[in-house]
């Protein structure tokens, strides 16, 4: 279908802020009155910068791979899943290569129950062939009308009833500086760390660094480095030309067998299944 709306990649570029500590609202409606709009942002890769928006805002990856960051956790958003950021949520967004997504953002009086963190959605086909039609009506125009109000009233009771369905695809963050250090350099090293690594890396013994990941967010690093592995294999999956045995071997898996295991228990299907489903066409 034709849509109205052009690609707004400057409205993504208008989040590039220069680091973290430059945190700021951006507003998207630029100066609008609309209740709720969309843009439709394809390009290259971008880092968006640390920043916040005076609007909720869904976002639906059409194709590419998505990540958010927030003080709270890492999340992944691999095509055809959309993520939810509330109004006034501090988040850094990074945009891979060959990315396309679609967002649609609404006044919070919509949406009154948002919560107050992100969160990654399997969206039904409904909200999807929803937020495609909304293209027609970008975020930053002046002002609503009452067609358009009655439909983005309609997708808004939609996502509140998807924010129930939360997909697990996310790591989570910590404060703790041992922690913290301990998280990047394990995401740096998928291929091949260890426990022993990663206590060496950041100067503890194994048994402090399992007792610190317990006791900061609650699982083991074991599982911690699991989810990480997952995680990092359902983003290049989603690549072109990225095969499952390259994909096992990236993430530290020596037996296709093993990492076929491990991946179906936590998607919930094949990574053959999944490449084919979310995969380049």
């Amino acid at each position: 279908m034709t849509v109205s709306a052009r690609s707004d990649r400057h409205l993504a570029e208008s989040a590039k802020l220069g680091g973290r500590p430059a945190r700021r609202v951006i507003e998207l409606r630029r100066g609008g009155r609309a209740l709720a709009g969309s843009y439709l942002y394809e390009g290259d890769g971008l880092i968006t910068g640390w920043h916040s928006h005076e609007v909720h805002q869904i976002e639906y990856a059409i194709g590419g791979v998505v990540e958010v960051e927030t003080d709270s956790a890492h999340y992944l958003l691999p095509p055809q899943q959309a993520a939810w950021i509330p109004a006034g949520l501090e988040h850094q967004a990074t945009m891979n290569p060959d990315v396309k997504t679609v967002a649609v953002m609404f006044d919070p009086q919509l949406i009154p129950h948002g919560g107050d963190r992100a969160r990654i959605l399997a969206v039904s086909p409904l909200i999807r062939e929803m937020m495609i039609y909304a293209l027609r009506w970008p975020i930053d125009r002046p002002e609503g009308d009452e067609t358009s109000d009655a439909f983005f009233r309609t997708l808004a009771n939609l996502v509140s009833e998807a924010l129930d369905h939360e997909a697990p695809l996310s790591l989570p963050s910590s404060e703790h500086p041992i922690v913290a250090a301990a998280m990047a350099y394990t995401k740096e090293h998928l291929d091949k760390v260890t426990a022993e690594d990663v206590s060496r890396a950041v100067s503890v013994s194994e048994r402090t660094l399992r007792r610190l990941f317990q006791e900061s967010i609650e699982i083991s690093w074991r599982t911690y480095v699991l989810h990480a592995r997952m995680l990092r294999a359902m983003a290049l999956l989603a690549a072109p030309g990225q095969s499952v045995q390259e994909t096992a071997s990236a993430v530290g898996f020596d037996n296709l067998s093993s990492f076929t295991r491990a991946f179906t228990q936590f998607c919930g299907e094949t990574p053959t299944s999944y490449r084919k489903r979310v995969g380049p066409l």
